[in-house]
């Protein structure tokens, strides 16, 4: 399955996540992300402080596990997607595509 977690970083909590994120390495990303959770991308508004990233699981656990380590700095919203593929196969099933 395919998630996508948007954020906005708390107001009073901006500088210290920007400046923890800025340090983190390939390595620290792999570790953060933890066992399971594959992320295809990420993208930030640093001036809004918000951003959204797409990744790859087979565990909702091993999503929200991650969304954990960042809690005590932004708000996120986890969602599941499909990609085009995927959504014309639903789509082609429910239509009689």
């Amino acid at each position: 399955m395919k998630f996508m977690l948007t954020w906005v970083l708390h107001p009073d909590k901006r500088v210290e996540a920007m400046t923890g994120f800025s340090k983190m390495t390939p390595a620290d990303d792999d570790a953060d992300t933890g066992p399971g959770v594959s992320l295809i991308g990420r993208w930030h508004n640093i001036a809004e402080g918000s951003g959204v990233a797409i990744c790859e699981s087979d565990s909702a656990d091993a999503v929200y596990r991650w969304s954990l380590n960042w809690i005590p700095v932004l708000d996120l919203k986890v969602e599941t997607v499909l990609d085009d593929e995927e959504t014309r196969a639903v789509i082609g099933d429910a239509f009689g595509g």
